[in-house]
């Protein structure tokens, strides 16, 4: 299983870098299911393997001027404080067990994973809506609209311990109007921020197994830089599309296999 877990974290990276988000939408379920991490310490892993892999990503895409820093700066700002709030105090302030009574146990690792799977459907269906839904008009937008989303973003992918891509793009397509590929290189930009300080909130509250962490880091960054050839040959709308139905299927598998699990292993 560790071997499968491997050679899917390289594909993390080719993800971040071709769609600018799913990093964390495949790397949850892969540390939970394939190496066996528990949720807390898999989301926190998460977090700096996507914010290594992004921070990689976003420094290429600037190079192809792919990047619109004043929305990364506006949304990313008010995301960054909040999201280390989040995993520096609240996700520590949940209970293991949230909810026990006598016929049933609900843990925090089943809360956090079908909150995951259900964030991700409700995206996915956003990203794959007709395009003529999906964005606004450039400058209709005001400030204020993106410092609220950042927080609420903010919120959201801490508690369930994302880069916040799947999150993110949406939102930037839908409040900016900006081309999806500007669109990628802004959210991994933001997604390297918002990771580091997430991140930064689990060190002082867990151990980390730093070589463990750097090697698969390592993998996921080697896919990001091959994911270049692939957004070449893409087109906006084809990019948005895949990167739809990629977290529409994640967060289903996610979904259905922790209700299984539940109801088939907690009930008694």
């Amino acid at each position: 299983m560790e071997t499968a877990g491997y050679i899917a974290l390289f594909f993390v990276g080719l993800l971040l870098g071709t769609l600018g988000g799913g990093g964390s939408i495949l790397s949850v379920p892969i540390l939970v299911y394939l190496f066996s991490l528990d949720i807390v310490t898999a989301t926190a892993y998460s977090l700096f393997i996507v914010g290594t892999a992004s921070l990689v990503g976003s420094v290429l895409k600037y190079g192809t001027r792919m990047i619109h820093i004043r929305t990364g700066m506006v949304f990313g700002i008010p995301s960054l404080a909040t999201i280390f709030v989040t995993r520096n105090r609240i996700i520590p302030s949940i209970p293991e067990v949230v909810l026990r009574t006598d016929n049933f146990s609900c843990t925090k690792r089943t809360v956090i994973l079908i909150m995951f799977a259900v964030l991700m459907i409700l995206v996915s269906m956003a990203m794959i809506a007709p395009h003529t839904q999906m964005m606004r008009k450039k400058n209709q937008t005001s400030t204020l609209y993106m410092v609220v989303a950042g927080i609420v973003t903010g919120f959201l992918t801490g508690l369930v311990g994302a880069g916040g891509g799947f999150i993110i793009i949406p939102v930037l397509l839908y409040l900016t109007g900006l081309p999806f590929k500007t669109v990628v290189g802004t959210t991994l930009l933001i997604i390297s921020v918002n990771s580091f300080a997430g991140f930064t909130g689990d060190v002082f509250n867990r151990s980390i197994d730093w070589p463990f962490l750097l090697v698969i880091t390592g993998l996921a960054v080697s896919g990001i830089f091959i994911a270049g050839y692939f957004t070449q040959k893409l087109a906006n709308d084809q990019l948005r599309t895949a990167f739809g139905w990629l977290v529409l299927a994640t967060g289903l598998m996610v979904l259905l296999r922790e209700v299984s699990f539940g109801f088939g292993l907690v009930f008694v």
